[in-house]
């Protein structure tokens, strides 16, 4: 039996990360779909659905397309390992 093993470097960044990573995925069936993704540090006292509810009309705003579509995948996560 043979085992490999894969070392991936992580990449680091010059520019400020925000407290928690985010990927959305939207998708108009039939039409189209866009997974989009980044940090985002949310308010104090905000919630996950105020937080989806920003980054869902962030997303929108770059995919005008996109402003019927239906959610298909969302992860909020603290961005620290």
């Amino acid at each position: 039996m043979t085992s490999q093993t894969t070392t991936a470097s992580a990449r680091t960044s010059a520019v400020p990360q925000g407290s928690h990573m985010w990927v959305l995925t939207l998708e108009v069936p039939g039409r189209g779909m866009t997974t989009s993704h980044g940090t985002v540090t949310p308010p104090a006292n905000a919630t996950r659905h105020d937080t989806f509810r920003t980054l869902l009309d962030h997303v929108v705003s770059q995919n005008p397309q996109m402003s019927s579509a239906n959610c298909v995948f969302f992860t909020l996560e603290p961005n620290q390992l």
